[in-house]
């Protein structure tokens, strides 16, 4: 019975680092570019959009297209930079433990 409560012990711990983890994640504000600068976008740490900022010479009415391309390139770049920070808080909180191929914390 020891390794049972032993083993609910680190269930809680864990749990608790993960709203830890959770709570620091949403604070976190991570920035993507596309075309050298010209076009960022600025997510939260759960993917949320916070805010975009266009440099005015973007703005070509004749282009849109490209302007809409750059936007989403930009916010690619700030999604993929979120879940590299995810990731590594991820590691920080399981201990380096490995999940199975598929399975994402939290649930």
């Amino acid at each position: 019975m020891k390794n049972l409560a032993g083993l609910m012990k680190q269930a809680q711990q864990m749990q608790s680092k993960m709203e830890d983890m959770q709570s620091k994640l949403e604070s976190l504000e991570i920035t993507g570019e596309a075309g050298a600068g010209m076009v960022k976008v600025t997510l939260n740490g759960k993917g949320n959009m916070r805010k975009v900022s266009i440099d005015p010479k973007m703005v070509d009415p004749a282009d849109t297209e490209m302007l809409e391309d750059l936007i989403v390139a930009a916010h690619r770049d700030a999604k993929e930079k979120i879940d590299a920070a995810s990731a590594e808080e991820m590691q920080k909180v399981t201990g380096g433990l490995q999940l199975p191929p598929g399975m994402k914390l939290p649930f």
